[in-house]
């Protein structure tokens, strides 16, 4: 049948259209080495949104030989020639994507895996790293002079990430940005117990005397949050009295250590926190508890904070509350750690307050009264403390004297409304300093340029 000179011409148009559809399709091209954060400019790649991670790892004490299988699920951003994953000092020996072997190279600590097709924009792959090796933490000034990340103890290892060792342990994309869902599976010699994030779904023994443990994180993680601590612990599991599954693990060394209950703290301040900040967000809260005390610090752990030894009661509150600040809603660039480490001390003067010890007013004035004009202490900018300070007291105090001051200005009606609503509008995602500001001035119906100004990006001892 011959078609009219109307449809002949409708034809081309259409031919001409899909011809420059076609052209007009972005050639594949590499990801970035980074997510864009100047404190950290090779953390976290672009190119791709991490979705799941599968991690298998076995750990031998004896030799401190980590042997590890980790699947990453994600989903194109761009047309993927390459991308990239980051890992420290392991050695990697295969990658596959979508379960075809991929080239890679590696330049430092970042691996760049060129799969044997592009990968299309919004498709979904998986890529899998074999890799092995003795993990080294890190050292240096940012995490208070201390090593951190994958820390031997003597039956075993202490993990503690923050801020960028988690690719000491496993592949990824270790920014805080690219949250995912996770299954570790921990296999260490009988007798040791391998404790991780989420809820223990599977406990087996295998054939050459060891025994796997599979923790399942229903939620978005950030890496850093991800353990797989290993050693002998006592573990005690129940629910709290409003009824959230605890798992509280701890060194039996400790075991005779009266500082403080772990168990009873744990859950009384889960519940707590869960009335003042919203619903627990996960689904399950508890602690581990390793003989480490060189470590010196603790963390955040999504679901169970690590404490390198029994520490205070204060200190627990302090992680628990980061459970809401910092793991629940987490820091879209390092630069706005203020949002997690000012959150959790606050949290501390607000449980000072609860408990009848001291109003948060009286803490305030109290880190306030401590340092004089000339201490280098108000030389921090909180908002953006630079990358070897991100830790330091001003992030954690000024970060607490600004939300008391925001407290007095806009009232405790309006406060208490206002941290759970930002919890509930960052959930299992990320934020900024200026997201926080703009929704403490719709719930408390006033500017807060100058406050901000004063207490945030201005160094310097503010006037009262």
């Amino acid at each position: 049948m011959a078609l009219s000179r109307s449809a002949r011409l409708a034809a081309l148009t259409i031919a001409a259209t899909s011809f420059t559809l076609i052209a007009a399709a972005p050639a594949p091209t590499p990801g970035s080495p980074g997510i864009g954060d100047t404190y950290f400019p090779y953390l976290g790649n672009g190119g791709y949104d991490a979705r799941h991670y599968t991690l298998d790892v076995a750990y031998n004490p004896d030799t401190d030989r980590l042997d590890g299988r980790t699947t990453l699920t994600a989903r194109a951003t761009q047309n993927l020639s390459s991308f990239d994953l980051d890992l420290q000092k392991l050695t990697v020996t295969r990658v596959e994507v979508d379960g075809r072997r991929a080239d890679f190279t590696r330049t430092g600590d970042e691996i760049v895996v060129t799969p044997r097709t592009a990968i299309r924009k919004n498709r979904t792959f998986d890529v899998t790293v074999a890799y092995n090796g003795i993990p080294e933490p890190l050292n240096g000034p940012i995490v208070f002079g201390s090593d951190y990340g994958w820390m031997k103890t003597p039956d075993g290892v202490f993990v503690a990430c923050e801020p960028n060792a988690a690719s000491t342990w496993f592949p990824s994309s270790d920014h805080p940005a690219d949250k995912a869902t996770y299954d570790i599976r921990i296999k260490a010699p009988k007798g040791l117990t391998g404790v991780s994030n989420g809820r223990l779904v599977a406990t087996y023994d295998t054939k050459d005397n060891q025994t796997v443990h599979h923790w399942r994180e229903s939620k978005p993680m950030a890496t850093y949050l991800a353990t797989a601590s290993i050693g002998k612990f006592d573990v005690r599991t129940g629910r709290t009295p409003a009824g959230t599954p605890i798992y509280v693990a701890i060194d039996p060394v400790l075991a005779n250590d009266n500082t403080v209950d772990v168990y009873a703290v744990t859950a009384e301040a889960t519940d707590y926190w869960s009335r003042v900040f919203g619903p627990y967000p996960f689904e399950e809260t508890g602690a581990v508890v390793d003989d480490m005390p060189q470590a010196g610090f603790s963390l955040e752990t999504q679901t169970k904070p690590s404490y390198s030894a029994v520490r205070s009661e204060s200190t627990i509150v302090h992680e628990l509350a980061h459970q809401w600040f910092g793991d629940s809603v987490s820091v879209e660039r390092w630069k706005h750690i203020w949002l997690n480490e000012g959150f959790a001390t606050y949290a501390q003067w607000l449980w000072s307050e609860h408990k009848g010890i001291r109003s948060a007013h009286d803490s305030f004035r109290a880190a306030y009264d401590a340092r004089p004009a000339g201490s280098t202490f108000w030389d921090i900018v909180v908002a953006d403390p630079q990358r070897d300070t991100m830790f330091a007291s001003a992030v954690y105090q000024r970060g607490a004297m600004t939300l008391q001051q925001l407290r007095e200005y806009i009232g405790d009606k309006a406060f208490f409304r206002l941290l759970p609503a930002w919890v509930k509008q960052n959930r299992y995602g990320n934020a900024t300093t200026a997201d926080f500001k703009k929704l403490a001035e719709r719930i408390g119906g006033k500017d807060l340029d100058a406050l901000f100004d004063t207490w945030l990006y201005r160094p310097g001892k503010p006037a009262l």
